[in-house]
């Protein structure tokens, strides 16, 4: 039996974002009748660009909701749904453009579904409407998540794959769901520790563990901005966040049991991506792969000989590995993209200070710290966003398992239903994924159970100049 809608709450939070937001308020005040009472709160995240101001002065009727910092996605939308009036909450980004029939379709779709169905989740495509943004969603085995065909054209040869209305979803994008209330809370909603990103896969989890479901409203369409929000908070503060709460998400949702077996591989993942960086993006990082035994001291290898070809080629590479976690000629190929990210002052900018940081360590003497000729130096942003995120995991390990006991305890689903359904996938995305996953050692870490999906990240999204 379906579940009525009786209201319906549209929450926006924005930071920095009236510019989105004088696109965003327009499209919803222009939305068709959902045939439902509905609100719009917005909340004025900590701006410092007037938001509050010109929300009051332009949309009265908007109800606004003022921070004096920044609480981030996840906070900030939980405090919405405190002050939301609606049975049902419809998660916007403020950097969209919905079309006219958004709402009523999301409406629509949640009214005429079983009532275990808790939330529905719309099209997200490009500013354009040319590619898609996000329509179904995976989850890899160590909580990353993936959009499936990102940035593939919505027609033509190689057009995305959109699941047909009312396909089940292992969970809603955040930028474009509606959920009802009482089910959203009573599934602890998004995690306000998360900040933002990966918060959806998370709650979707938490959502059909409790015996509900996450479905797809097809016509429920936003264009979306891709990441000019989530640009202000830098590359680098985005990667910490990634690191992060993708761990979180399987330390707190893989049932009892499976957590056990599925952990000696997600900590090996992100020992090896942690190690790959500091080896291969910073000066004199090479050092860290030496084996102190295998020639280097106390005579144990003969001189040269016992050296060891590891050791041969750290000495090698010490201080000449490029500050990057990939070669020099994908580095050149990003150019264009980091062009369009950070415009040509920025750019320039932050080019100059890495040539800058490459010239003083070569000018240091051999051993002197910087030198990248003996001890490492930690120059590298990535890496240290990297570092940040294990530090965070060491630092809450207490509080890390005080959540997972209260997801757990409300479990009504098996992992083994749920995951059978949305296998989890194993897809070599970082520098050295891809001789991590291949090599047996890893392999021997992984259960025989979930059964992975394995694919190549080209298989999964555009990459290139698709977007």
């Amino acid at each position: 039996m379906s579940r009525p809608v009786r209201k319906v709450s549209v929450a926006v939070v924005s930071w920095n974002g009236r510019r989105h937001l004088e696109t965003l308020l327009p499209a919803l005040a222009a939305q068709d009748d959902p045939g439902v009472p509905w609100e719009v709160l917005v909340l004025d995240n900590g701006s410092r660009d007037g938001t509050a101001a010109w929300v009051r002065e332009r949309f009265p009727r908007v109800r606004l909701v003022e921070s004096p910092v920044n609480l981030g996605f996840c906070a900030g939308n939980e405090r919405l749904v405190e002050a939301a009036e609606g049975d049902a909450v419809a998660f916007l980004n403020n950097d969209t453009r919905p079309r006219e029939g958004w709402l009523a379709a999301l409406v629509a779709a949640l009214t005429a579904a079983p009532g275990d169905v808790a939330a529905v989740s719309g099209t997200i495509v490009d500013w354009e409407g040319e590619r898609l943004d996000f329509a179904r969603g995976v989850m890899t085995f160590d909580g990353h998540a993936f959009q499936l065909g990102f940035r593939r054209p919505l027609a033509g040869p190689g057009a995305a794959d959109v699941p047909p209305d009312g396909a089940e979803l292992p969970f809603a994008c955040g930028g474009n769901m509606l959920v009802r209330r009482d089910s959203f809370r009573a599934a602890g909603g998004f995690d306000a520790d998360y900040f933002a990103y990966l918060e959806d896969v998370d709650l979707g989890w938490r959502l059909w563990a409790g015996g509900e479901r996450v479905v797809f409203a097809r016509e429920a369409v936003v264009h979306h901005r891709s990441s000019a929000t989530s640009d202000l908070l830098g590359l680098y503060n985005r990667g910490f966040l990634f690191e992060r709460n993708a761990f979180l998400t399987v330390a707190k949702n893989y049932e009892d049991g499976l957590w056990e077996r599925m952990m000696p591989a997600v900590l090996v993942t992100l020992t090896q991506r942690t190690l790959h960086l500091l080896v291969h993006a910073n000066p004199g990082g090479a050092s860290l792969a030496l084996d102190p035994y295998a020639g280097a001291i106390a005579d144990t290898g003969g001189g040269a000989a016992g050296a060891g070809a590891g050791a041969a080629r750290a000495d090698a590479s010490a201080g000449t590995a490029p500050p990057s976690d990939v070669e020099p000629p994908a580095r050149l190929r990003d150019l264009p993209e980091r062009w369009r990210r950070y415009g040509t002052v920025e750019l320039a900018r932050r080019l100059a200070d890495r040539l800058r940081r490459e010239i003083a360590a070569r000018r240091r003497p051999a051993g002197e710290p910087g030198s990248g000729r003996g001890a490492p130096t930690l120059t590298d942003e990535r890496t240290v966003a990297q570092l940040r995120a294990v530090s965070y995991l060491l630092g809450h390990l207490d509080a890390v398992a005080g959540k997972r006991r209260a997801v757990q305890a409300r479990r009504r689903v098996p992992d083994r239903e749920i995951l059978a359904r949305f296998p989890p996938w194993l897809v070599a995305t970082y520098p050295g994924d891809a001789e991590l996953f291949a090599s047996p050692g890893f392999r021997a870490w992984l259960p025989a159970e979930p059964r992975l999906v394995e694919a190549r990240l080209d298989e999964v999204m555009e990459l290139g100049g698709g977007g």
